[in-house]
């Protein structure tokens, strides 16, 4: 059983940081690319930022030079530091880990969703 326990999500303000974590537990053979995503009420989900195992990293436009991506590996962990936070922010925010998964002989690739946590920015 896998799972990906995300934490950090609140209320803040205008201008704020706030720092989600995003851990990934359980049995698998190793974590690949990592990443965030947010869903607004009413709107897609969106990607916000992605890193991969050697920690190449993008990001949303809307997010860039503000929002950080980076990851622990000896922790399964991908953290996101996210500063000047604006209004439109606001959103659940959902981590993702692709992972490569083992039975027996058998490597396949698998990715899984944490279940959100919300980030409301005041203005």
């Amino acid at each position: 059983q896998v799972q990906l326990v995300e934490s950090g999500g609140g209320l803040v303000q205008a201008g704020g940081s706030l720092r989600l974590s995003c851990a990934a537990s359980g049995r698998f053979f190793s974590v690949r690319d990592m990443g965030w995503s947010r869903q607004a009420p009413g709107k897609q989900r969106e990607l916000v930022a992605r890193i991969t195992s050697v920690s190449t990293t993008n990001y949303a436009d809307s997010v860039k030079g503000r929002f950080t991506i980076s990851r622990d590996n000896a922790k399964n962990t991908v953290y996101l530091q996210m500063n000047s936070l604006k209004p439109e922010d606001t959103a659940v925010y959902y981590c993702n880990a692709d992972l490569t998964m083992r039975s027996g002989t058998l490597h396949y690739r698998r990715e899984y969703w944490g279940q959100g946590t919300q980030v409301t920015v005041s203005s």
